[in-house]
């Protein structure tokens, strides 16, 4: 039998994260407790996954949309760094299997989707899968958020997901808990420590009240100063509705220049 997978929500740093080194107050090695805790997650599952599901804050359409490529090429969608982070490669394939299992569980939930044989691996998948799957022999398959962030919306696409968890397929929201970048430097932790508190009580609570909460994430301490706007947290909402009626839990909790950042996994087990 397969192993039930969990999901998680991760934060993917700030563009090519583990490769140069960012002004203080993150300076250098800022982002090394995300680069273990990336690395650490193949240790979470239960077994070896048959792929994952990358949900990227940086994939936007009208409907979400699968990745359907089997060798899905690179696209560096960032700009103003260091040549390394134009040379960086993550060479997995993708599962056109697992991308027709993901439009036909959309299909039945009454979710429109579509499907995109072009699209490369972007840095909101890249980056953080080159850490959680180094020799990238996982398959990799992307999905989209729906361009209008509601965040009802993409826990509907979470639950119509779920079962993918059965067929060894791992989910992984990839997102960050801050996303402001205009205070991204300013070395100020008031508002990300309030909306973080925030945040791990609403990730992990009983699953209906996680869900209502999320809904409502904008009522939320210091929410719009953390997310002025929310593409970054949606991937979570992807999460915790696959999560379906399994816990929350936070597998991730640090400081990158004083600012507070979390991530959260639906559906762990005892291996």
């Amino acid at each position: 039998m397969t192993a039930r997978q969990p999901c998680f929500y991760i934060s993917h740093g700030g563009g090519p994260a583990f490769w140069i080194d960012y002004p203080e107050p993150v300076g250098a090695g800022g982002f090394d407790g995300l680069k273990a805790f990336l690395q650490a997650i193949p240790d979470m599952l239960p077994e070896p996954p048959k792929a994952y599901l990358v949900v990227s804050a940086h994939w936007e359409t009208p409907v979400p949309t699968v990745s359907t490529a089997a060798r899905p090429g690179m696209l560096y969608d960032y700009y103003g760094f260091p040549p390394v982070a134009y040379t960086l490669q993550y060479p997995a394939p993708g599962a056109p299997d697992v991308a027709k299992r993901v439009r036909e569980l959309l299909s039945a939930a009454g979710i429109e989707s579509a499907g995109d044989a072009a699209r490369g691996f972007d840095h909101g998948v890249f980056v953080p899968m080159m850490m959680v799957n180094p020799d990238a022999g996982v398959p990799t398959v992307m999905l989209s958020l729906a361009d209008d962030l509601d965040p009802a919306r993409h826990i509907a696409i979470g639950h119509a997901l779920e079962p993918l968890r059965d067929e060894g397929v791992a989910i992984i929201g990839s997102g960050s808990s801050f996303h402001d970048l205009r205070t991204y430097f300013d070395g100020r932790p008031e508002a990300s420590d309030a909306f973080d508190g925030w945040l791990n009580d609403t990730a992990t609570a009983a699953p209906a009240a996680r869900e209502a909460g999320l809904i409502a994430w904008e009522r939320a301490p210091s929410a719009r100063a953390c997310h002025p706007r929310e593409e970054h947290l949606l991937p979570l909402m992807v999460a915790a509705g696959a999560g379906g009626a399994d816990a929350g839990v936070r597998v991730y909790e640090d400081r990158v220049g004083n600012k507070a950042f979390s991530g959260f996994a639906f559906g762990m087990s005892e291996r």
